[in-house]
């Protein structure tokens, strides 16, 4: 996996969900703002305790994980 100091998961916030510094804020959350068209400004203004650094590592995060590939197992 690459380094991403900024992206948590922990099986007690949000379901274990990717999440932003440990807050309730989910990396899903910051793409689906974008997705619906709200820039990074917008997000930091309606966010104010995220960093610019967040959004942007969300978005690489994403990026990331949008080209992982799943194997599937054999189960025994």
């Amino acid at each position: 996996m690459k380094f991403f100091d900024r992206i948590t998961q922990n099986p007690e916030i949000m379901g274990g969900r990717p999440c932003i510094r440990g807050m309730r804020v989910t990396v899903g959350m910051v793409i689906g703002q974008i997705a619906a068209g709200q820039n990074i400004d917008e997000i930091l203004a309606n966010y104010p305790y995220l960093e610019r650094e967040d959004i942007l590592q969300a978005l690489r995060y994403a990026a990331w994980r949008a080209e992982e590939r799943e194997v599937i197992l054999a189960t025994a």
